[in-house]
């Protein structure tokens, strides 16, 4: 029955607008969660800002490490702000809906922040890599400017790509169709509401996941790998030197 007069709110107002059907008719359940993802809202903007306040003015911490820390703050600091303040304010409204350009936005910029992060994370990783495998060519490998290339590069494939997803996602005839099933924009469940055949668009979602996704943890995988064979060296051959004294 909620549904119900949902969808029929739904249909008194413009065109464009979505409702976020979440667990809009279960209230407890949405002050639980208000409360829980004000509190994860609020740890996460206090660590978060003090990573990058802390590196920022401390003149040690101006290293690579610290640099990619930092933007890596700053990234959740903007992935959290994008979907967090809308979430908590919907959890109070007895309207669920947003508009279509809120949607739209909601749906490029989380999904351009998480694919930032995908590549970001193994960019991370083969900076430790660099630093403990290679620590005699750790300042020419992660210089100054190959830091600012590698986290630009990190910055622009994830907005291309969700660039990509986002237009192909909102290409898609909807039939009048404005109910979805989660609390945010995402492109799962935009998709869903199209009323054509959405074959092509699932596969090509799927193959970027993949690329996002798999291919940034082989890459962690591997380097912290290296990484964990050092260090092991570096043990055993300490040991072996004690042993020899």
């Amino acid at each position: 029955m909620y549904r119900k007069s949902l969808w029929e709110e739904g249909n008194q107002t413009y065109e464009g607008e979505f409702i976020l059907m979440g667990v809009a008719d279960r209230p407890r359940l949405e002050m639980f969660l208000f409360a829980i993802i004000l509190t994860c809202y609020m740890m996460t903007l206090l660590g978060n800002t003090t990573i990058i306040v802390v590196s920022w003015l401390d003149p040690h911490l101006h290293t690579p490490m610290y640099f990619f820390l930092s933007n890596l703050s700053f990234l959740d600091l903007c992935y959290t702000t994008s979907l967090g303040p809308r979430m908590l304010v919907s959890f109070w409204k007895k309207s669920k809906s947003i508009s279509y350009g809120g949607c739209v936005a909601e749906l490029y910029i989380s999904l351009a922040l998480g694919s930032t992060e995908c590549v970001l994370l193994p960019v991370m990783a083969y900076d430790r890599y660099a630093a403990v495998c290679h620590p005699l060519r750790y300042t020419a490998i992660m210089s100054r400017s190959v830091c600012f290339k590698m986290a630009a590069f990190a910055w622009l494939c994830g907005f291309s790509n969700s660039l990509v997803q986002t237009v192909l996602t909102v290409q898609l005839p909807r039939c009048g169709h404005n109910q979805i099933d989660t609390f945010f924009c995402e492109a799962p469940a935009l998709i869903k509401l199209a009323c054509v055949d959405t074959t092509l668009h699932e596969a090509e979602l799927l193959s970027s996941s993949v690329v996002y996704l798999l291919l940034p943890l082989s890459v962690i995988i591997t380097s912290y790998s290296y990484i964990t064979t050092a260090v092991l060296r570096i043990r055993s051959a300490k040991g072996t030197k004690l042993l020899e004294d």
